[in-house]
């Protein structure tokens, strides 16, 4: 599909503000490494190394979909890493484990996991694989 100017500056402005997101909170596990490394379940060995690790590839996928050589593998990597970390955020749910002092409410946690479907699904929007308002026939 080719985009027009306009459709082409708002999905840039779109990949710009997603990844500036996944850095910021990239670069949180970094700084705050320890409430990250509460989240972790417990049955996964070296909690604080996927806690940098996590936040390392965050910060790498952040960069790479801002740019558009790159955003299409981007799109699919940070796809494939959201499903991939939601173990963390169920383990949370069904471990009443507290984020940063906060345990949060099952609604909190349904709203959560709708923001991680969303996230995905931009991901697969920015991506290319996922053409949203265009139709199949």
């Amino acid at each position: 599909m080719k985009l027009h100017k306009g459709e082409y500056l708002i999905q840039h402005i779109l990949a710009v503000v997603y990844g500036l997101a996944f850095i910021w909170i990239g670069i949180a596990h970094f700084k705050e490494p320890q409430k990250f490394v509460e989240i972790i379940p417990a049955f996964l060995p070296f909690p604080l190394f996927l806690a940098y690790l996590s936040g390392a590839m965050e910060i790498g996928g952040g960069l790479a979909i801002i740019y558009p050589e790159t955003r299409v593998l981007a799109g699919r990597f940070l796809a494939l890493f959201l499903i991939g970390v939601y173990p963390a955020n169920l383990y949370m749910w069904t471990n009443d484990v507290a984020f940063n002092g906060t345990t949060f409410t099952t609604s909190q946690h349904i709203m959560r996991l709708v923001a991680q479907l969303v996230l995905i699904v931009l991901a697969l929007f920015l991506s290319g694989d996922l053409n949203l308002g265009e139709n199949s026939a």
